[in-house]
């Protein structure tokens, strides 16, 4: 070593010999060359000296008038330059050494006469630039291309990186120039190859969209790394404008067929929404058991689906796949998990509230038999029995008292409220559309229009996410859409609107058109009818319904659209572009020429359906500007702005966590309209997903003086722990009741939102996203959408005689499960370990993707940013996205040890 000691030495030869000064001269001449490289000489070890002096040596052949000595000298100095190792700190040594003579050496290259060695220093000179060139020269780059065709990975990594970040810049420049391209894009070529076969597969993916060819990747994809590239694919798509999304995906999709990955490939196919796609994954797999989970995911995924001959042979084979589409063991499962859990018993709305922990003024006036209250609690009964089949007000036998207890509990209830009760029952029979039908078969009998009402939306409630053959809800729903009693209507239609939604179904659009258009109708059968019309035909851009809607708006007078409900009509317009982006444009253009009343709003929510669920940051700063702007004359608009944030950015977690910042800005400058709406925002960013930051703020906004504000906060804490048993937000809400114990208003929102957190016992979720937060259920987000729209106004809504709404939530009832099945399809019990989500997109190796987990066996239920995998190696799933219902089968080369 050095005879002073060196503070830099980490004490390995590459970190040695590297003097204290050293970093501040490397792009500075210093002034007396002379003594600095004294003082550098006496500093260096024995072998760097020598090193040192071997390639001064070199330099000088190089310029040498004999080729022959110019040819060894160029070979010795690339060997020295490949073979040196360097540490991540430290400069190779060579190249440190090569410096000073970086600019001798590419003089002599200018007067060098065109050869083979001319090649070769170019080579050099390509690598040595990736120390030494200026910022913005692209030298390394320049050499590289008059330097031979040789292969370029042997030069290293660091290399290659270089080299890509520099075509980047090199292609955007002759892109704008319109020069030719074609001597980059075979570098781009040798450069994809040499990162693919290395790992680096987002590296080449990022190159090939600088270079804007990413058609190139799927020559270069091998089945070692197919998983690897598309997972980053399509984790990265999120963050593209469109259309450049789609393309990515559908790159991915390619891919993914290629190497017959079919589960990904159908998951991807959803993503793009294309039935073409999904087609084609049926067609062109053969396997059976893949053909039932593929089923399974389209199931879960809402997709309405038909198979034909083509996509399934057998006719056997085929009627099982449709039941499996058709959703109709859903509810199967979800009892068959509700008994592992042992969750079986029902509960009433005291279990829930648990009157016994507070103190004594709020549960002595809670004792008083108000119609309210009774109201109130039958949501609650129907949200936390959900799906059970069995509760203690509505499904009692009759016999248990001698009047009959469940029609003692149905008329506990005034007027409009008994439509909610009767569709209570539908709420707690959900899925089971045989004992459901036949249990609400008794409120058809009844002389109460109501009554009748109730039973019908019960009837679609029932059927909602399950199809059927020969469609039951369309048979006993049709003949009372055109009914004189607007209740009835209401029932019926927007019964239609649950149970088909996302079906695209002709008879239903023939049916609900005409009351578009239908002057006789009163404002709200025709508003529920454009809903339902958007539920059914979500995300199709239909034209015709479209037109429908825009005469139905046209129609309407000033005093009419001033009505809280005119703003389901634009709503209902703006499902039916859903997720579709530009396609909304012309209509959106039709828009402009409404009434001024309404014109603005039905602008933006068209615009946030539009783009929900895209993470476009132009339609965020949009919705943000028009949240700047002050109303002179009480407009509309900012509410559905401020849903359209949360809307639009709700697709990925980092938009997430930036948009509940600016929510944060919007409560404190905003006027109170959108003041009104952040809670909602948020509450649609965080559904069944508890953040702690975002429950302490709604908490703080539910003791706000502004009522609308504090019950807006009330129902979006229910949302965000809507199926989590959140002993928290509990808590929070107990105190709540006690608060407002003399509010009937405000009580009656804490009532729903204590119904929310428990819903289905905590075995449901809302949440519209679902495969690992990667797709977007349409039909989910529509449910929760239409919700949030009517919270903005509660008290002409919620609080009138539309309180029903709230079962539109239905639409994103999903039970939050891991249910593995056998190849018959019977449940199988396996381990599996249940923890936090990790994301590895682009990490190198095999990083675990789980992290904090348990070992529990299946059934099992996950929350939010849960991932489950196997903890037994006796059976592989079939798809790699572990939730829902997963097929299991034998692994053949498993060995039991005992």
């Amino acid at each position: 070593m050095s005879k002073t000691p060196d503070p830099n030495s980490t004490g390995t030869s590459a970190g040695a010999g590297k003097p204290t000064g050293e970093e501040a001269t490397v792009k500075v001449p210093s002034k007396d060359p002379k003594k600095k490289d004294d003082k550098k000489d006496e500093d260096l070890s024995e072998e760097d000296l020598a090193l040192k002096q071997q390639l001064e040596l070199y330099v000088e052949r190089v310029q040498d008038a004999d080729p022959g000595l110019q040819k060894v000298a160029l070979e010795s100095m690339r060997q020295e330059i490949r073979t040196a190792t360097s540490s991540m700190t430290s400069v190779p040594k060579p190249l440190k050494f090569l410096r000073p003579h970086y600019g001798t050496l590419k003089g002599f290259y200018e007067n060098m006469p065109d050869s083979d060695l001319k090649k070769l220093l170019a080579d050099i000179l390509s690598v040595l630039a990736l120390t030494m060139s200026a910022e913005g020269e692209r030298e390394s780059l320049k050499y590289r291309l008059l330097g031979s065709e040789g292969d370029i990975g042997s030069w290293g990594h660091e290399y290659v990186r270089n080299l890509a970040g520099e075509i980047g810049q090199e292609y955007a420049k002759r892109q704008s120039e319109e020069a030719p391209i074609d001597d980059l894009m075979e570098l781009v070529q040798q450069i994809v190859s040499f990162n693919m076969k290395h790992n680096a597969e987002p590296d080449a993916v990022d190159l090939l969209i600088e270079v804007e060819d990413l058609d190139l990747l799927v020559e270069h994809v091998d089945s070692s790394n197919c998983k690897r590239t598309c997972a980053y694919l399509t984790s990265f798509a999120k963050y593209l404008p469109g259309p450049d999304d789609m393309l990515v995906l559908d790159i991915a999709y390619t891919i993914y067929m290629k190497f017959e990955e079919y589960p990904l490939a159908l998951v991807t196919a959803l993503a793009l929404d294309n039935m073409q796609s999904i087609k084609q994954v049926f067609t062109s797999c053969d396997d059976l058991l893949l053909k039932k989970q593929f089923c399974y995911i389209l199931a879960r995924h809402g997709q309405t689906f038909d198979l034909d001959e083509e996509m399934c042979g057998g006719d056997e084979e085929r009627e099982g796949l449709q039941e499996i589409i058709n959703n109709t063991k859903l509810s199967e499962g979800y009892l068959a998990l509700a008994r592992d859990i042992e969750v079986m018993e029902p509960k009433t709305p005291d279990d829930i509230y648990k009157p016994h922990l507070l103190d004594g003024r709020a549960s002595a006036g809670a004792s008083v038999d108000s119609a309210r209250q009774n109201l109130a609690a039958t949501f609650v009964n129907a949200f936390v029995n959900a799906g059970f089949g069995q509760d203690k007000l509505m499904t009692v036998p009759s016999e248990a008292t001698s009047g009959g207890s469940s029609t003692s509990w149905l008329f506990k209830n005034k007027e409009h409220g008994k439509a909610s009760a009767a569709a209570s029952l539908g709420m707690i029979l959900l899925w089971d559309v045989d004992s459901g039908l036949a249990q609400l078969d008794k409120y058809f009998h009844s002389t109460d229009t109501h009554v009748i009402a109730g039973a019908l939306l019960g009837v679609g409630i029932v059927n909602c996410g399950i199809k059927n053959d020969c469609d039951p809800a369309l048979a006993l729903l049709a003949e009372y859409v055109d009914k004189d009693d607007p209740s009835i209507r209401i029932g019926a239609i927007m019964g239609l609107g649950l149970a088909y939604a996302g079906a695209q179904n002709e008879q239903i659009r023939s049916i609900l058109t005409p009351i578009l258009g239908d002057n006789k109708a009163s404002l709200d059968v025709i508003a529920f009818a454009a809903i339902s019309l958007g539920l059914v035909y979500v995300g199709s851009c239909n034209e015709e319904i479209a037109q429908a809607i825009i005469f139905a708006l046209m129609e309407r007078s000033e005093s009419e659209l001033a009505e809280p409900l005119a703003r389901l009509l634009p709503l209902g317009l703006g499902l039916l572009y859903l997720g579709k982006q530009e396609s909304v444009e012309a209509t959106a253009e039709v828009s402009k020429t409404f009434h001024e009343k309404i014109r603005k709003h039905c602008n933006m929510t068209l615009l946030s359906c539009a783009y929900a669920g895209t993470g476009n940051v132009l339609k965020v700063q949009h919705f943000l500007g028009q949240c700047a702007q002050h109303l002179e004359k009480g407009e509309t608009y900012q509410g559905p702005a401020v849903l359209g944030i949360a809307m639009v950015a709700m697709s990925e977690e980092l938009g997430l966590e930036m948009t509940i910042r600016s929510l944060e800005h919007l409560l404190q400058y905003g006027e109170q309209n959108i003041r009104r709406a952040v809670p909602l925002a948020l509450a649609l960013l965080c559904i069944s997903n508890p953040k702690v930051n975002v429950m302490d703020t709604l908490s703080r906004l539910s003791h706000d003086s502004d009522t609308e504000v504090a019950m807006a906060a009330i129902i979006s804490l229910g949302l965000i722990g809507a199926g989590t048993n959140n002993a928290r937000i509990a808590g929070m809400l107990r105190n709540l009741s006690s608060y407002y114990y003399k509010e009937a208003n405000l009580l009656f929102c804490v009532r729903i939102a204590q119904g929310l957190v428990h819903l289905g016992k905590g075995l449901i979720t809302l949440s519209p996203y679902h495969s690992e937060r990667f797709l977007l259920s349409p039909t989910a987000l529509a449910g929760l959408v239409t919700l949030l729209h009517v919270c903005l106004d509660m008290k002409a809504i919620i609080l009138g005689k539309y309180h029903y709404v709230f079962y539109f939530l239905t639409l994103a009832m999903q039970p939050r499960m891991l249910m593995t099945v056998d190849e018959n399809l019977k449940p199988l019990s396996v381990p599996v370990r249940v923890g936090q989500a990790v994301d590895v997109i682009g990490q190198a190796g095999r990083p675990k993707t789980i992290t904090g987990f348990q070992t529990h066996s299946t059934p099992v239920l996950l929350a939010a940013g849960d991932r489950a995998e196997l903890a037994t190696e006796k059976y592989i799933p079939i798809s790699p996205i572990l939730e829902g219902f997963v097929i299991l089968k034998e692994n053949p080369e498993y060995r039991d040890d005992h």
